[in-house]
């Protein structure tokens, strides 16, 4: 069901080139969205409506819900979700709430400062997935932290459901209830994201769009990138596990198979450096799969080249190989699991011992579950407050500071053959300008 990669011996200089990794042409589906956005740059709503109908077989009047639609899924909500989606807003909240930055001032000599003022982008398009699942978690985390931001208008997108007359599914729209979001669009897919970069006679243009979606999803915000602002290319989802002899199997497997539900391209990867455990997972793997509602999609994606059980001589082996891995969630399952986590350099999220699963990080603990995949952890950070501002530098300096600083500035305009800019300086005070 899971292959195995044996590193026991040595690990090869290019870990990356070695491990498991779905394999997503991202560059390919560059040719497919491009014409799809231009078509809805220039035609608008009437672009968007035809490829609802042509790709997602919806036929839509209008690509806004109405707001008595979105009053009516909260009302009709399980009151049992209903209470999980309110204290997921919470934990989330308190979160985000304290990630917001201040603005600081620096005294870089006398007379002259240097402000860092944090200001949140004016409007944000958020994009919530609607296939094989659907996502209302996915609301929260993409619109808590853009309100904690501060951000001034946001909307959101879903693709539309035939088995709900063509809006997104209910439970996406109550959660849009829930926090307040009375803009809600139903459109996916590539043309949801061009209509959130040029705007339409139905949507206002953005400045930013966040979250996750397929790989024409992916494609549209890497083409548009640019004429907004994205946060990732978010892909299919990942776990990664270093786990030791310490660590439960059925723990273990069970947290591959969470992630590995989502999607057939879905990853799941176990590093040991426990033979008995890795044979121990393979066995719960087995069991638990059968008794999964999804597991056909589970048992392609667990035997998928992407997944892999991967064996290392020892911790500090397997750290290495999780570090080059990057993984979106790391759970780390061993005896000293907090300390090895302190060490841990490149991941999404990290989620510490027995009692810390990625599905605590996908619905309730308070974290993003909106996260960079395909290694691309290594250098990008998961959705936050910090997504929606931008850092803005004032200057301010008094004449004494400006004369002070003179001499330097003309040195260095000069150096780089820019003599107007030392003039501008000069200009200030009683120097001589030269012709």
């Amino acid at each position: 069901m899971i292959s195995r990669i044996d590193l026991r011996g040595s690990l090869p200089g290019d870990l990356r080139s070695v491990l498991p990794r779905a394999e997503l042409d991202v560059a390919a589906a560059l040719e497919k969205v491009r014409p799809i956005c231009e078509d809805v740059r220039h035609r608008g709503s009437a672009a968007v409506r035809e490829y609802t109908r042509d790709l997602d077989g919806v036929e839509l009047d209008a690509l806004r819900v109405p707001a008595a639609a979105i009053a009516e899924a909260l009302a009709t909500l399980d009151p049992a979700v209903r209470d999980a989606l309110e204290e997921s807003i919470r934990r989330a909240r308190l979160v985000h709430r304290d990630q917001r930055r201040t603005d600081v001032t620096t005294q870089v000599v006398p007379g002259g400062t240097v402000t860092e003022r944090w200001i949140p982008v004016d409007r944000v398009g958020l994009y919530v997935p609607g296939g094989r699942a659907v996502y209302p978690s996915s609301v929260v985390m993409n619109v808590v932290p853009a309100q904690e931001a501060g951000v001034g208008s946001l909307a959101v997108t879903s693709p539309p459901q035939p088995e709900f007359g063509g809006r997104p599914h209910p439970a996406i729209l109550a959660a849009c209830a829930l926090l307040g979001v009375d803009e809600v669009y139903a459109a996916g897919g590539a043309q949801a994201i061009a209509m959130f970069t040029y705007g339409t006679e139905e949507c206002r243009p953005v400045n930013l769009v966040t979250g996750p979606g397929n790989i024409w999803v992916a494609a549209a915000k890497r083409h548009l990138r640019g004429v907004i602002g994205i946060d990732s290319e978010a892909g299919p989802t990942e776990i990664a596990i270093l786990a030791d002899a310490t660590a439960d199997p059925v723990h273990v497997a069970a947290d591959l198979i969470s992630q590995a539900e989502h999607d057939p391209l879905a990853a799941a990867v176990l590093v040991t450096d426990s033979v008995e455990l890795a044979a121990a997972v393979e066995r719960e793997l087995a069991a638990q799969v059968a008794r999964t509602k999804h597991a056909g999609r589970i048992t392609e994606a667990l035997a998928g080249r992407q997944s892999g059980i991967v064996l290392v001589d020892d911790l500090e082996a397997g750290l290495r190989v999780v570090d080059a891995y990057a993984a979106e969630h790391l759970e780390i399952q061993t005896a000293d699991a907090h300390e090895l986590a302190g060490r841990v350099r490149n991941a999404g999220a990290i989620f510490i011992g027995a009692h810390s699963p990625v599905s605590l990080g996908d619905y309730l603990a308070g974290s993003n579950h909106v996260l960079p995949t395909g290694g691309c952890a290594c250098h990008s950070s998961g959705l936050s407050v910090q997504s929606f501002l931008r850092g803005v530098h004032v200057v301010e300096y008094d004449e004494p500071a400006l004369a002070q600083a003179t001499a330097r500035v003309v040195a260095l305009a000069e150096a780089e053959d820019l003599p107007a800019h030392g003039a501008a300086m000069k200009a200030r005070f009683d120097w001589e300008i030269p012709e």
